[in-house]
């Protein structure tokens, strides 16, 4: 897909301001309301805007503890990463999950109350994934960054 400024700044505001209406939006971007919207449909029939979401803040949802979870599997036949892959999508509390190359197969972030609450996920649910061989935990001190807008160029 080829992007013009335009397309540029209306991504930048939408992954700032999710909730702007399109004549604001039209208007930061001088353009008119219509040419605006038909962009940002356009945008969103790419594929490049996937959504809207409201985004909550983890401390006060009750989930404030990030825990990154590495996962060795017993083999890497497609079969048993299919099997896991469907099933960790299952679990609540993995927010995120990649394939990964090194050490560990997949790399995890949990979200949880506290340490007990990770207990909890550990024992029902990561280690009952399917041909799952180590899991590795690692507890998150604190957020020093953490941005959910892609850096548009």
């Amino acid at each position: 897909m080829s992007w013009d400024r335009y397309d540029r700044a209306l991504v930048a505001l939408l992954q700032n301001q999710g909730r702007i209406t399109n004549s604001e939006l039209a208007a930061h971007v001088s353009l008119s309301e219509s040419a605006c919207l038909r962009r940002v449909r356009a945008l969103e029939a790419s594929g490049l805007i996937e959504g809207y979401a409201a985004i909550l803040n983890e401390q006060v949802a009750g989930l404030g503890v990030n825990v990154f979870v590495s996962i060795t599997l017993e083999g890497q036949e497609r079969a048993e990463l299919a099997a896991f892959e469907q099933a960790v999508r299952h679990v609540p509390e993995v927010m995120e999950c990649y394939l990964m190359s090194g050490e560990y197969d997949y790399l995890l972030r949990v979200v949880v109350a506290d340490t007990a609450d990770f207990e909890r996920v550990h024992s029902r649910h990561l280690t009952s994934l399917p041909h799952v061989s180590r899991v590795h935990s690692s507890f998150a001190l604190r957020t020093v960054q953490k941005s959910r807008a892609l850096p548009i160029r």
